[in-house]
């Protein structure tokens, strides 16, 4: 699923020129130049781009995953009988969406950008081109933790750099004054990518843990059913799997298919 919204797509192109412009700055002004001599300039490089890595293969899955998009009927339904006794039990407490002029399940919501009903809809996101719902949230969460780790990386490098001069380094002054540009751009990108990622971070959390997404927050829904575990409520996210797999994008998704209305019955 891919949104054609231009205010995503130009995030979407941020995002990676802010990811390409961090992995420049640290190989060539920060490691070439203070650690070209030291095994932790390669173990570095490799690590730095092994989050990169991760960071893209979630960001790709978040943008490009199905985040619980509602079919659309093959042909006009009648909506009159959807509160009448025998309408069937599949229509219990589900809603009509007068914009797609469709059933949906409850705390499916309608976003204006897709211009469809997404199930668990917490919000548009521009910075994935694609909404956070019930089958990529997941995904969202670790391309937001990935951006903070990287972020944190990166400033932890700049900072042991200038802490720990090297003495074979070039000493040329305009090469050292372009470094340090360099190097101060990288920072301030950091910290406010970092701090706004960790923002949306703790955000999601706090929507899963209490069963409660944006949108349900804001018109005031909800709570939808009785309390259950916090480690429950992380599971239907990422995964029935341990734990310690969570963190991996390459994996795929384990959130248990709904079934939705087959609409030509």
């Amino acid at each position: 699923m891919f949104v054609r919204d231009p205010c995503g797509i130009t995030c979407i192109l941020l995002t990676y020129f802010a990811v390409f412009y961090a992995d420049y700055v640290i190989i060539r002004w920060v490691i070439l130049q203070t650690m070209i001599d030291s095994l932790w300039g390669t173990f570095n490089v490799v690590m730095f781009n092994t989050v990169i890595f991760l960071l893209s293969i979630a960001h790709i899955k978040a943008v490009m995953t199905d985040p619980g998009t509602i079919p659309l009927p093959q042909s006009r339904i009648d909506f009159s009988d959807i509160h009448s006794p025998d309408s069937g039990c599949e229509f219990v407490n589900w809603t009509v969406c007068a914009r797609c002029e469709t059933y949906r399940p409850p705390r499916a919501h309608h976003c204006r950008i897709c211009q469809r009903c997404i199930r668990r809809m917490d919000h548009h996101c521009p910075w994935i081109n694609n909404c956070v719902g019930e089958r990529n949230q997941k995904y969202f969460i670790q391309f937001l933790i990935y951006v903070g780790a990287l972020s944190a990386y990166a400033i932890t490098l700049v900072v042991i750099s200038w802490l720990k001069e090297c003495s074979d380094c070039i000493q040329d002054i305009p090469l050292k004054q372009t470094r340090i540009m360099h190097s101060i751009i990288l920072l301030l990108e950091s910290a406010l990518f970092g701090m706004f990622v960790t923002a949306i971070l703790i955000d999601q959390l706090q929507a899963i843990l209490t069963d409660e997404t944006a949108v349900e927050h804001v018109q005031e829904q909800g709570p939808f059913r009785p309390h259950k575990p916090k480690m429950a409520l992380l599971s239907e996210v990422c995964g029935t799997e341990h734990p310690v797999f969570w963190l991996l994008p390459c994996s795929s998704t384990t959130i248990k298919d709904r079934p939705l209305i087959d609409y030509e019955v």
